[in-house]
């Protein structure tokens, strides 16, 4: 496989993971921080739900249009393990201290 095919899918697993808390939030009904939103302000629970699912749609653009995803192989299952593990830990520093 192309090695262009691993960074999209380590990007595609970044995308997947960022859209889990703003989907998460949304769905029930909680204020979380959105690109929508002013800095200091919260997203509504909609602006989040549909900003989670634009995450997921871009994610599963990106695994199925760009080469074949093969989980089990260990140049995917790597990529996107990393790309999963580097967004959670980005993501926690960003909203670490948000939580009420």
């Amino acid at each position: 496989m192309p090695w262009i095919a691993y960074i999209a899918h380590f990007i595609a697993a970044a995308f997947l993971t960022n859209g889990v808390p703003h989907f998460v939030n949304g769905v029930s009904g909680r204020s979380f921080r959105s690109p929508f939103a002013p800095r200091a302000k919260l997203g509504s629970p909609t602006a989040n739900v549909v900003w989670g699912w634009a995450n997921f749609l871009i994610a599963f653009l990106l695994f199925a249009n760009i080469g074949p995803l093969y989980i089990g192989t260990p140049g995917d299952t790597i990529f996107v393990a990393a790309g999963m593990l580097v967004t959670g830990i980005v993501l926690a520093r960003i909203f670490e201290g948000q939580s009420r």
